[in-house]
């Protein structure tokens, strides 16, 4: 992946991890029909996903903190 930066992405989330299943959550979403945030239009929904979440319009939280 060249486009958004890794780590311009990663400025946006606390980890990689978190980017991933963000980026996979709103990729679903969006191949559900949800309103794309963006004006460009991108052949896959995870990209798109990726450039919002890069644009700063995609924002999630944490429910706990790793597994006890």
């Amino acid at each position: 992946m060249i486009y958004p930066s890794i780590d311009k992405l990663l400025e946006k989330v606390d980890s990689k991890y978190t980017l991933v299943i963000a980026a996979a959550k709103r990729g679903r979403q969006l191949r559900n029909g949800s309103k794309k945030t963006i004006d460009e239009i991108y052949s896959k929904d995870v990209s798109t996903a990726l450039w919002e979440i890069e644009a700063g319009n995609i924002e999630y939280e944490r429910k706990r903190d790793g597994i006890k």
